[in-house]
């Protein structure tokens, strides 16, 4: 009768010879592989059978990176959009900075030939702000005694006449323009020589106290006419813009629009005062009455 120890002490072949089996096995698993390709099959079935659980142990790693690199690219685009932004409002300052030194130059070059061809002298100024007043159409230049400015001066621009320098000060001086309600210009039509007073109204001029069957129309170019010793004769003021004629009243409405830009550039030209002309004749004192005639009308006639 033969004894066996019980299956629980049982332990089959030696540690050793388990390696030495299992090292053979796989030494003659990969020869047979490299030189046939016995195992491709086995190892691609392995692969489908083994994906899943790939898939499954990589997921919440491939999760996490997916929400960081969502963050870090909302990040990003957050940052580049600030960046764009700030390049395009930048861009846009220059280009209109560019735009608005490309019309001042192109002003200047027009105030340059309009300087060359004045009637008169002229000093270029720039206007720092306007007036203070605010019923009042008036600006204030760099130019004042310091520039040889003096009150009374026409200001104009490469279009026209702007007005008139009414107080100088050192380093400044302010010009009432021709829109003015308390400016009055004399002015002449072009195309009739009619002459008449134009006065400010806010933003345009009127022709007032203009006879309604006067010979004036719309388009007509007036001019200034010379007469007051202040503006150069001939130089563009205005455009008649509307003529309202009524039979009942003696006078016609004439509404006119300045040419020059009053409310546009910052650059005028401030015409020298005429030298040549005469100071106006002195007012006649008046008449006294004679004091003997007076004492021979309040004399009686003697008695005959």
């Amino acid at each position: 009768m033969e004894l066996h120890p019980p299956p629980f002490f049982h332990r089959g072949p030696a540690p050793l010879v388990r390696l030495t089996f299992f090292a053979a096995l796989a030494v003659l698993m990969m020869v047979l592989d490299a030189r046939f390709q016995y195992l491709e099959t086995v190892r691609s079935g392995f692969a489908v059978v083994v994906y899943p659980l790939q898939r499954a142990a990589t997921a919440p790693m491939d999760a996490f990176n997916a929400i960081a690199g969502y963050f870090s690219s909302q990040t990003t685009l957050q940052r580049e959009n600030d960046a764009l932004r700030t390049k395009v409002l930048q861009s846009s300052r220059d280009l209109l900075t560019l735009e608005s030194l490309a019309l001042e130059n192109d002003n200047l070059r027009r105030l340059l030939d309009a300087r060359t061809n004045a009637p008169r002298t002229a000093t270029m100024a720039e206007i720092l702000y306007a007036g203070r007043d605010p019923f009042s159409r008036k600006v204030v230049i760099d130019k004042g005694t310091g520039g040889d400015i003096r009150a009374g001066q026409a200001v104009m621009d490469d279009t026209g006449i702007v007005g008139q320098v009414t107080r100088v000060f050192p380093m400044l001086a302010e010009v009432t323009l021709i829109t003015d309600k308390e400016q009055a210009t004399p002015v002449q039509v072009v195309r009739n020589g009619l002459r008449a007073i134009a006065y400010g109204d806010g933003a345009t001029l009127d022709l007032r106290f203009m006879a309604a069957n006067a010979d004036i129309q719309n388009g007509d170019i007036l001019v200034t006419s010379g007469i007051d010793g202040t503006y150069p004769p001939g130089l563009p003021v205005a455009k008649v813009a509307r003529v309202e004629r009524d039979q009942a009243y003696a006078f016609a409405k004439i509404q006119c629009v300045p040419i020059a830009g009053t409310d546009k550039h910052r650059q005028v030209l401030v015409l020298a005062q005429q030298a040549d002309l005469p100071p106006p004749p002195a007012a006649a004192p008046p008449e006294r009455p004679d004091k003997t005639a007076k004492r021979a009308r309040g004399r009686a006639p003697p008695e005959r």
